[in-house]
């Protein structure tokens, strides 16, 4: 996928099976229990989530706000101008802002959130690139606020389990997309909680969850819970 030559319709094919997966594997239930439910309730919240792709993420998010009553600004953010242009199109009356940029430009106008994400990146980036969005997203929070970066935890268990569920999908539902070949990669390519740990500056935290899940998380020294 993070081939610029990659095929264009299995990119945006992959774009559109994500929300089924991701609502398995990513559990942004509880993303939005935690963080989000709380702060909104005490005002307008405003959201970005770094390196988006297609999305889904911030989607599921404006649906919950919308079906409790409550408003945010939500911002999806990738410097994949094939992302955006596809999560763009297909808001669905979501009114997410979709925005095609890295963090560190975000960071330099000063912008300013209650809550950073990001769903799936840190396994993507090199160590230099990691400390990097790490010192942006420190920026980007605003008082009171929270960045919580989400990921696969790597293990064999995590490997068999993603291999064996997606192979009766393999040849209907998945058919013509990069998620079963991607997301194998991708297993491979995450880290474990000792791993990163030991790349996380000291002011952040390792959370770990099911399934096989990592946080990478910071609160502004003002935040309120």
């Amino acid at each position: 996928m993070d081939d610029p030559a990659a095929d264009l319709w299995m990119l945006e094919r992959t774009y559109l099976r994500f929300r089924q997966v991701n609502a398995v594997v990513s559990r942004p239930g509880l993303l939005y229990r935690r963080d989000v439910l709380p702060r909104a309730r005490r005002g307008r919240v405003r959201i970005l989530d770094v390196g988006a792709g297609g999305a889904d993420l911030c989607r599921s998010l404006a649906a919950r706000l919308r079906r409790d009553g409550l408003s945010a600004d939500i911002t999806a953010l990738d410097p994949d101008e094939r992302a955006m242009r596809w999560a763009a199109a297909h808001d669905g009356g979501a009114g997410v802002r979709y925005r095609c940029a890295s963090s560190a430009e975000l960071a330099a106008d000063g912008e300013l959130f209650d809550i950073v994400v990001s769903n799936h990146l840190l396994h993507h980036l090199t160590a230099e690139q990691l400390t990097a969005v790490l010192g942006d997203s420190e920026k980007l929070v605003a008082p009171g606020g929270v960045a919580g970066h989400h990921d696969i935890a790597r293990s064999a268990a995590a490997y068999a389990l993603f291999a064996a569920g997606t192979a009766p999908f393999a040849r209907n539902v998945l058919a013509g997309s990069f998620i079963r070949a991607d997301g194998l990669t991708s297993i491979r390519r995450s880290f474990t909680a000792a791993e990163l740990s030991a790349l996380a500056p000291e002011r952040w935290s390792v959370r770990s969850g099911v399934p096989y899940r990592l946080e990478l998380r910071w609160e502004h020294p003002d935040a309120r819970p």
